[in-house]
């Protein structure tokens, strides 16, 4: 198989992130079980061919934070996008994709912390998770890998989007 003269020739692989809001309107951040140097991210997870992105959204929270208790309150207006770094083109992703085109949905838990749960999937995508407020995620005291700059921008957005719909989820 040859490989893409360069990473515009791929396309972007379609995927729905989760912002799981607690009560206290802190985002539910988890710590990648596959990824060195301790990378935290929010779940999220490919959109298969033919599915509803809400019926992917679901999927995704059950596989990997192991729950559904949770509302669905919101959904970003915009696809969002990034690129895969260059040492990860052709080999993340099944090395078919540039990068990853995301579609965002604001959730709020309804559950206990008890219900999340890690280990649902084997092997895990987590080992870690925290309820954190957005600015100590955006303070530096979380590494972000690659998908910072995506998340400094998404983050503040996806908490005003939990503010202005959290009376759903009283």
């Amino acid at each position: 198989m040859s490989q893409p003269s360069n990473s515009s020739d791929l396309p972007y692989r379609p995927n729905v992130g989760l912002a799981l809001f607690n009560r206290a309107g802190e985002l539910l951040f988890a710590q990648r079980a596959d990824l060195a140097g301790s990378v935290w991210q929010c779940p999220q997870g490919g959109v298969d061919r033919g599915e509803e992105l809400h019926h992917a959204a679901w999927r995704e929270m059950e596989e990997e934070i192991g729950t559904r208790k949770a509302v669905l309150l919101a959904e970003h207006p915009d696809w969002i996008t990034y690129d895969l770094p260059p040492h990860l083109l052709g080999r993340a992703l099944g090395g078919k994709f540039r990068g990853q085109r995301q579609k965002w949905l604001v959730f709020g838990f309804t559950g206990h912390d008890s219900d999340i749960r890690l280990d649902v999937q084997t092997p895990p995508e987590f080992n870690d998770w925290k309820w954190l407020p957005i600015q100590k995620i955006l303070g530096g005291n979380y590494n972000l890998g690659f998908k910072k700059d995506m998340y400094e921008a998404l983050l503040p957005e996806l908490e005003q989007l939990f503010h202005e719909n959290k009376t759903k989820f009283a």
